[in-house]
């Protein structure tokens, strides 16, 4: 799940290279922290954070096929 973050986060940034994801896995849940480049954090976000919701829906998907929960925390 960490590549899939990583893989959309990359291709919506100006600076790919400034793109840190870091993943924890709890019992139930898996927390997977993103970190880009200030000037870039409004194209993750996206309008009314429509973008944010997408990747947090494809990660929903991907962690219900392992039973667990997921929860995506954009960081400054």
């Amino acid at each position: 799940m960490k590549e899939l973050i990583t893989f959309i986060a990359e291709k919506l940034v100006d600076q790919p290279s400034a793109v840190d994801v870091t993943c924890r896995d709890e019992d139930d849940c898996i927390t997977i922290e993103l970190r880009v480049a200030q000037e870039d954090l409004g194209k993750v976000i996206g309008k009314q954070g429509r973008t944010a919701r997408a990747m947090r829906t494809v990660l929903a998907t991907a962690a219900a096929k392992l039973d667990k929960r997921s929860r995506l925390e954009i960081l400054e």
